[in-house]
């Protein structure tokens, strides 16, 4: 842990330290062991105004031994109605159990490891994290060359789509299941997309994996915006259906490791705007929270969905977790960057996605994040290595990546522009609109870097965001397949970082409709086994793999050679010849076997990616398709 040798983070490896604490009696260590009565407290000594702490070895602690534990605070909860001592995870634990929650506040336990004098990262097995066999970040693919999969992690199986009754648990081991085919699903045993004999995906050939949000939060089923526990990987994500005990912090080490074993980069979703029953809320509200109603300035028109927002503008003098030294300082920002710094050097993330960028509503400190976030990814693994920063800001402030706030931002006008050509509702002409997708730098963006695209996001609520195949549904499209395949032919071959969606690449549909119902609704990887599906998942596995390793789709070069408005037709050029990649789509019920574009480039032969052939040119055009070429010479 290069960068966690210093301050605070350093010296919680030998004390159990808490920082912050609001005004009130020193705090107590409450710690036993998981399921005898041996629970008791210790004092923690006041090092600071800031600092309590003792050191571990001084607390009669066995050898070896796992410990739970809470710290004990005066209550700083503006909207409880007590006002008593009450017991709180630790800030900074590592791992937390679900299993044992405080009275009061229903906190659940921290849970570390005893060894030699020292405080170890552990779960309640005794189990931590454990690396083989990595590769070198440097080895990992550049952000010129990703393919991103955003995955729900609580995938849910239902038994009955109008109830909507969850009978199943997603996890990282489930996950995993779908990298490594030498592990099977434990929570979805019959799934074949899940089993020892599938890796699904690996056989989409992606290189970029994004779960929702890994770090622990109170919710089972839901997708975890709303985080509790910023240092430790979610509870429910580490406990399969059937197992005993929880095993998160082992897992989640051992799904990133297999994935950059198989060259896949691992992207941390953040929750930074708001979190949900997060320690601090007892332990020291005003540092850090922000009271809704109170006349606050910093509530502005942020939405805290139900959670508490940080405040991001609220300075002290302070000890500096990071460093251990006195400064002025917002207690909010150093504790989520001190959280990025050990998802960085200790789950080894390769990336970041901000979420709610609008409800930060604080662009200093997003470029403050992502600057301390490069450091410490550098720190650890080298000048050379790939890594990125993103945003999710639905308007989507260009400007901001201009002023290097962020790597880049989601590009949510990708979506809604792809979706109307894809239905014949495109508002302006047919050039512009395909322009804007095609290239982002239509839109504002200077590299195919700064935007990422995408069909359909994990936000499935409301008209025009439902998954593609429902879209097109809604709109009375009956033949779905090919417009499918045009949609992914376009998502992967214009500039822009491509992201899918876990399912549309097989055409999923959502079976709990509803904006109420979506963190719910499964993805329904047994439908692969339709036929047209899993067509449609080798042509757009096809399509993948040609995106990562073409030299053609790298760069931001992008001409259009030929234009049909009658007929809703054009042909883009990826690249620069001869080494370059041909994109023909068709937008409308038009077709021809002898389709003339005037403007082809002679003297090359074409390989047809989608159909597997060489043709000297293209000349048939078919409705609502694409055709793909890889250019050669004779």
């Amino acid at each position: 842990m290069k960068t966690l040798t210093k301050g605070l983070l350093g010296r919680r490896t030998t004390h159990f330290l808490l920082w912050r604490p609001g005004p009130g009696p020193a705090p107590v260590l409450h710690i036993g062991t998981y399921g005898n009565h041996d629970f008791r407290d210790i004092a923690l000594q006041k090092v600071s105004d800031d600092v309590f702490e003792i050191p571990a070895a001084e607390c009669g602690l066995k050898d070896g031994q796992v410990y739970h534990y809470w710290f004990r605070v005066k209550d700083t909860d503006p909207y409880a109605d007590h006002r008593g001592t009450v017991d709180c995870t630790d800030p900074i634990a590592w791992t937390v159990d679900r299993r044992l929650l405080a009275p009061v506040t229903s906190d659940p336990a921290a849970v570390t490891r005893y060894v030699d004098g020292h405080l170890q990262p552990s779960d309640p097995d005794g189990r931590t994290a454990e690396w083989h066999r990595e590769p070198r970040s440097s080895q990992l693919p550049p952000n010129n060359r990703i393919v991103m999969y955003e995955l729900p992690t609580r995938w849910v199986k239902v038994e009955d789509a109008k109830a909507a009754e969850p009978i199943g648990n997603g996890t990282f081991q489930d996950v995993l299941s779908l990298v490594s085919v030498a592990h099977a699903s434990p929570s979805h045993p019959r799934l074949k997309a899940a089993s020892s004999a599938r890796a699904h995906i690996i056989e989409l050939g992606v290189n970029a994996l994004e779960l929702l949000p890994p770090a622990d939060n109170p919710s089972q089923y839901g997708w975890g915006y709303g985080t509790s526990s910023y240092f430790a990987p979610a509870f429910f994500l580490g406990t399969p259906d059937g197992q005993s005990h929880p095993s998160a912090c082992h897992d989640l080490a051992e799904l990133i490791g297999h994935c950059h074993q198989r060259g896949i980069r691992f992207i941390y979703d953040a929750v930074m705007a708001f979190c949900r029953d997060m320690p601090y809320r007892h332990i020291n509200f005003a540092d850090f929270l922000v009271q809704w109603g109170s006349g606050d300035p910093e509530q502005g028109d942020r939405d805290g969905f139900g959670g508490d927002l940080f405040r991001f503008d609220h300075w002290v003098e302070a000890t500096d977790p990071l460093d251990g030294e006195r400064r002025e300082l917002s207690p909010a920002r150093q504790f989520l960057k001190a959280h990025i710094a050990w998802w960085i050097d200790y789950y080894h993330i390769d990336g970041i996605r901000m979420d709610s960028v609008n409800n930060i509503a604080n662009w200093d400190f997003v470029q403050e994040f992502k600057d301390f976030a490069w450091a410490t990814f550098l720190a650890r693994a080298g000048q050379d290595a790939p890594f990125i920063v993103v945003g999710e800001e639905l308007s989507v402030p260009v400007h901001q990546v201009h002023e290097q706030r962020l790597d880049g931002l989601w590009n949510e006008p990708f979506k809604g522009l792809l979706r109307g050509l894809l239905v014949g509702e495109s508002g302006e002409s047919f050039q512009a609109t395909l322009s804007k997708v095609v290239d982002c730098r239509t839109l504002g963006f200077s590299d195919g870097t700064q935007a990422v695209n995408y069909i359909t996001s994990h936000d499935t609520g409301g008209d025009g965001n439902e998954r593609i195949y429902n879209y097109l549904d809604n709109h009375g499209v009956v033949e779905k397949e090919s417009r499918l395949r045009l949609a992914f032919a376009v998502l992967l071959t214009a500039v822009g970082m491509p992201m899918i969606l876990a399912g549309d690449e097989f055409g999923d549909i959502m079976d709990v409709p509803g904006d109420d119902s979506k963190e719910i609704d499964p993805v329904g990887f047994e439908r692969l086994e339709e036929p047209w599906r899993a067509e449609l998942f080798a042509d757009v596995s096809r399509l993948v793999r040609l995106r990562t390793v073409h030299d053609a789709l790298a760069v931001n070069d992008t001409e259009f050679i030929h234009w049909d408005d009658d007929q809703n037709v054009a042909v883009y050029l990826r690249g620069t010849l001869p080494n370059a990649v041909a994109v023909v789509v068709n937008f409308s019920d038009f077709s021809s076997d002898h389709y003339d574009i005037p403007a082809w480039p002679e003297g090359l032969r074409w390989f047809e990616v989608l159909e597997e052939q060489w043709v000297e040119r293209c000349t048939r055009i078919e409705p609502w398709s694409a055709r793909v070429y890889v250019s050669h010479r004779r």
